[in-house]
């Protein structure tokens, strides 16, 4: 991973935000973790998410949106695929976070079951802001 991409931090309370989207990651244990910048910076061209947070033996994947919660899902794959260090097996999250969410929680749930058979990974989709303990 490129150095100017990735944050190094154990502060209880790490925030990502774009535009009006936020997520704040509550770290009480303040256990090491890497914040690293996707978007324009470790992949640059086609599809990719916003964040990616490495935390012990868990990879979080963080897209922050308006409300293209279709778009969002592609992104987040894309870059489960490019990134993560076992994308099939590996235990992970992926967040959508997103000013608000257009899908019907059916909707949600088919994409949050296909994203654990697929990836190993539960999917969240929740409206901005949206805190969440690691």
């Amino acid at each position: 991973m490129k150095n100017n991409c990735i944050q190094k931090t154990n502060n209880k309370i790490i925030v990502f935000q774009e535009n009006r989207s936020k997520l704040i990651i509550l770290n009480k244990n303040q256990i090491n973790t890497t914040k690293v910048t996707v978007d324009g910076c470790e992949i640059t061209s086609g599809l990719r998410c916003d964040f990616m947070l490495l935390a012990q033996e868990l990879e979080y994947f963080i897209e922050l949106k308006g409300q293209d919660i279709e778009h969002s899902i592609k992104q987040l794959i894309a870059t489960i695929n490019k990134l993560s260090s076992n994308p099939k097996n590996m235990e992970k999250s992926s967040f959508i976070i997103c000013t608000r969410s257009p899908l019907s929680s059916a909707s949600i749930q088919n994409l949050q079951v296909k994203f654990k058979k697929n990836f190993n990974s539960k999917l969240i989709i929740k409206s901005s802001p949206f805190s969440q303990e690691i």
